[in-house]
């Protein structure tokens, strides 16, 4: 299973309910990897895109507490049993999990690859991905130059767990 997230200096994703910054070249590498695949998110991730409507040409899951919660074009479920169970033969290079935190924090032990966008900036932020620092089955495994987008400076990281964890 693979995430992927774009996190600052101090591993915050969020503020107020959309993202830090919007990058043009993360955003299309968010949509070349997730194109044709599963995506996992949380309610509040999804009413954070336009019009709170699933991705276009992706499997949209969405983990919500609220049994009354539906939207047109997306699988709707309560708990991370449930996910699993769709998941269920599924190829785990296929399914991203892709926010927001309380997601990423329930789905981070059944992820084995992190495609992470480090930007290198602090932001005020009140949603975070774990810092992979601290954890040491996770490795970096690849880094790319250094981009940038106007002032701003960004990698595209790619973590890989150190033993693979089955699904």
């Amino acid at each position: 299973m693979n995430m992927i997230v774009a996190v600052d200096n101090n591993w915050a994703i969020g503020y107020k309910g959309d993202l830090l910054v919007k990058i043009p070249a993360d955003q299309q590498f968010f949509r070349e990897q997730t194109t044709g695949k599963i995506v996992i998110m949380g309610r509040k991730t999804l009413e954070s895109f336009p019009n709170g409507m699933p991705l276009p040409k992706r499997t949209n899951i969405v983990l919500t507490r609220d049994k009354d919660f539906s939207v047109k074009g997306a699988i709707v479920v309560h708990s991370i049993q449930e996910v699993l169970n769709l998941l269920r033969g599924k190829k785990k290079s296929d399914i991203y999990v892709i926010g927001g935190e309380s997601i990423y924090k329930a789905f981070l032990p059944y992820a084995d690859t992190i495609h992470l966008t480090k930007i290198n900036y602090e932001y005020e932020a009140d949603t975070y991905f774990p810092n992979l620092e601290q954890y040491p089955e996770w490795i970096l495994v690849g880094k790319s130059e250094e981009q940038t987008y106007f002032d701003l400076e960004y990698y595209f990281h790619l973590y890989k767990r150190k033993k693979e964890k089955r699904i």
